[in-house]
């Protein structure tokens, strides 16, 4: 890519370059943002350190060289490279809170987010909520963004990866939450003790065959966050298993599957999963009481 440094001055002249650029690209759009104005206007603005939102002040600002520099590497680097931006800025955002992110963990883009911004509710009634579970917690966008709405209630960031733990408490300092909130390195539910009135997880989901057809950009994310057999279910199929002996009465579960739902569904047939639906896009994703797993349990 030949380099327009000394053509392109401010702002406004590198969003339109951006965008050009992504538009005349093979990259994929599929880390929080769905084209290529939106990709170059997070790619220039939190580059500069700049807000999202109520910019248009800055746009006919110029920029110094080495912010030149920084953008035009960083528009490289995602299009020849295909990294994702997220791992390009060090940070994503979800329900409008920013967390750090890098390569050892998945970039948020959960429709769970739209579920705890709602309170869980219906499906959550009028149970108190004090202890929470966010299950393969990756960054700990889940289980923080939980604690910012539930703000009495307890925490919990379980994920097998050390790494990926080393992220979500990042995040946890991030967003001042040490006093209630914390990681647990867990296979599963292998460490995890006590009852929980919600246990919340996006686990690994991706088939074989998903995971082989993937764009270029999700290979930069770790396989350990996507990958779960041939069918996509092996994360999830424990989960169910075990929820009920960690859930408190009158408990929730709600788990995203992604793509791999129709076979839990077909795997389950006379387990009452209520697949939720989405204002802002998305599904998946599934809801069970406590009851209705322990009520599957006593006949299997």
């Amino acid at each position: 890519m030949t380099s327009p440094i000394d053509d392109l001055h401010t702002v406004r002249d590198y969003l339109r370059y951006a965008s050009s650029q992504f538009a005349a690209s093979t990259v994929f759009m599929g880390h929080g943002t769905d084209n290529v104005w939106d990709e170059a206007v997070h790619l220039v603005m939190r580059s500069l350190h700049l807000p999202l939102e109520n910019n248009t002040l800055f746009l006919d600002a110029r920029l110094t060289r080495e912010e030149r520099q920084l953008i035009l590497e960083r528009i490289r680097r995602r299009i020849d490279e295909r990294v994702p931006l997220a791992y390009l800025l060090g940070e994503a955002w979800f329900m409008g809170m920013p967390f750090h992110v890098d390569e050892r963990v998945l970039v948020p883009r959960s429709p769970i987010g739209e579920l705890i911004e709602n309170g869980f509710q219906p499906w959550l009634g009028e149970k108190p909520v004090e202890r929470i579970l966010d299950l393969c917690t990756g960054s700990g966008c889940i289980g923080i963004g939980a604690a910012s709405v539930f703000e009495d209630a307890f925490v919990d960031l379980s994920d097998i990866s050390p790494d990926a733990l080393l992220v979500a408490e990042s995040n946890i300092e991030l967003h001042e939450l040490s006093d209630r909130v914390r990681t647990i390195q867990s296979d599963v539910f292998a460490n995890i003790s006590g009852r929980y009135d919600m246990i919340i997880s996006n686990p690994p989901y991706v088939d074989a065959e998903d995971l082989a057809d993937m764009p270029q950009e999700f290979h930069h994310e770790p396989v350990l966050g996507l990958a779960a057999g041939n069918d996509g279910l092996d994360i999830a199929h424990r989960i169910i298993a075990g929820a009920a002996d960690y859930l408190t009465p009158g408990g929730l579960l709600v788990v995203e599957v992604g793509n791999s739902w129709v076979a839990l569904d077909e795997a389950y047939p006379d387990l009452p999963f209520t697949w939720l639906e989405f204002s802002n896009g998305g599904d998946g994703v599934f809801a069970i009481t406590e009851q209705d797993l322990r009520q599957w349990q006593s006949k299997h």
